[in-house]
Parts: structure tokens; sequence; C-alpha cells
């Protein structure tokens, strides 16, 4: 059966059917230990493998099957046969459509987490069941699953493309621009604020490329390219250190290959080396 996913908020009737657990303590995932690959735990109850679970929440379905994530107790250890993977490392993994779920459950189990009372009133919140959010039986203010955007934005000059570092990265390591959306900007002027801000240039011919999300804890990265337009590189100093322009035949340093800052390096440092337009 093909690896899809089919969103839902109204868990099922408990039927004889097993179901698939997300099940993080912290921001680990409880695994099957496999040869296969990764394999999530498929069980009626996590109270089968000898584990409680502080909350769940309903999925929906993958591959046919229902699935829900669940908080495990700090208290709790794998059961045998099982272990703990980091979040990063399972996007990484060889399902990427797996591991793109374990993304929305671990969100959408942090927003439970954080939104058991109202914001505004403190009274204790409701699932609704007619879409993913909670409810204050009081004031009847909603919240839902929070997104926050933040731009990317990676720009080129000649065969040349300008990469950053941040002050808390390692020596040696770069990547493109980033920063998040402010209320009431479009991401148009996100991406050229932000560069102004990091590294004072202008920009001009600016392209989308693509975009990701990436939880950690609830960002929507929108990646875009733009031509050098003007100015001279100064990094702000307060969240850039150093930032240069760099030929695609000897770029530094890249992050890892899970982010999609890494794939707009490689897309676009390839379309250079061989001559092409953005």
């Amino acid at each position: 059966m093909k690896n899809t996913y089919e969103s839902g908020v109204a868990p099922p009737a408990r039927s004889g059917e097993p179901v698939l657990w997300f099940a993080f303590q912290k921001s680990e995932l409880l695994l099957v230990r496999s040869d296969d690959g990764i394999q999530l735990p498929h069980c009626h109850d996590l109270a089968e493998l000898g584990l409680s679970s502080v909350r769940s929440v309903y999925l929906g379905t993958y591959s046919g099957r229902h699935c829900y994530v669940a908080e495990l107790a700090h208290t709790e250890t794998p059961p045998a046969g099982h272990e703990l993977q980091g979040l990063r490392s399972v996007l990484g993994g060889p399902d990427p459509a797996l591991g793109t779920l374990a993304g929305r459950a671990f969100q959408i189990m942090e927003w439970d987490r954080n939104h058991q009372y109202c914001g505004r009133c403190g009274t204790p919140t409701q699932v609704r069941l007619d879409e993913r959010s909670r409810v204050c039986p009081s004031c009847r203010m909603t919240s839902y699953p929070p997104v926050s955007p933040a731009i990317m934005i990676l720009i080129v000059r000649g065969r040349e493309i300008l990469l950053a570092r941040k002050k808390d990265w390692p020596q040696g390591r770069y990547s493109a621009l980033a920063g998040f959306v402010e209320p009431g900007e479009q991401l148009e002027d996100t991406v050229h604020r932000e560069t102004m801000e990091e590294v004072g240039l202008q920009i001009k011919n600016l392209r989308y490329f693509g975009s990701q999300p990436w939880p950690f804890p609830h960002q929507l990265m929108i990646a875009f390219t733009a031509e050098y337009a003007a100015g001279e590189i100064t990094p702000d100093g307060v969240e850039i250190e150093e930032a240069a322009f760099f030929d695609v035949d000897n770029l530094p340093n890249l992050p890892a290959g899970i982010s999609i800052s890494r794939r707009m390096i490689d897309t676009v440092a390839k379309k250079l080396a061989n001559g092409e337009t953005l």
C-alpha cells in the first residue's frame, strides 16, 4: 500500500485493529529496532508495551492505519526491542513521508500540551472534533496549532552565492540567510528586510524556490533565490558573524541534507556550475 497520510481529528471507535503510535519523549521518537528501516510501535495501546503516556491525540490514517501521537512520561524507558531516536534523524531517514508525518505529529503534541488552558481567561480548554483546535467553554476563544513562517534567501552574483555563519554556529559552517516573517509583512518584504538587516545588501529578481515544514518547534520555511543588486557585505554582528560570496566550486561546510537550505544551495550551485541561469 502506498504510504499516504489522511488527516483526521475525530478518533474512531475502538476496533480490533492495532494502531500506529508516534510516541515522543521530549523530542525523541520511540521506534521499533529493525534492519528494514524505521518502524513505529503498532499496538492497541501503549500500555501493551508497559508504557504510560501523559497525553495522546488522534492524527488520522497513514497507509490505511489509524495513528496517534502520544507524550511519554520522562521517567519511561524504551521496552525491549525499541529505542528512542531524535526527530532530526527521523526527518533524514529512509522514509521521507514518515519523517514529515513525525514532524507534524510532534508539532500537534506540543500545541496540545501548551494550550490546555485558555490564554485569555485561564479556563481549561476542550478538544473540538470537527477541526484541529481547542476551544474555551467560557469565553469561546479557539486555539489552533501554530505555524511560524520564516523566509530563506540565497543571493547569487555571477558564479558566486552568498552564505553566512551565525554567531552560535561552529567555525567554518555557513548557510543561506533566514528570518521570521513579522505581523503584517508580505513574504517579499521580509526577504528584502532580512537581507538588508543581516548583511546590508540590496537584491533584485526575487524568485520562489520551495517550502519545508520545520518542526523546531513549528516553523514553515519558505525559500527564495535572488540576484545581488548593490551594497557591501556588512554582517549585523547580532545574528550574523560572517558572510561572504563563495564560488560554486569552492563552497564551505554546509548544513545537513535534510534542510531546504542545503537543497536550495545544491540546486543553485549545480545550475551555476553548468553555466545556467536561475
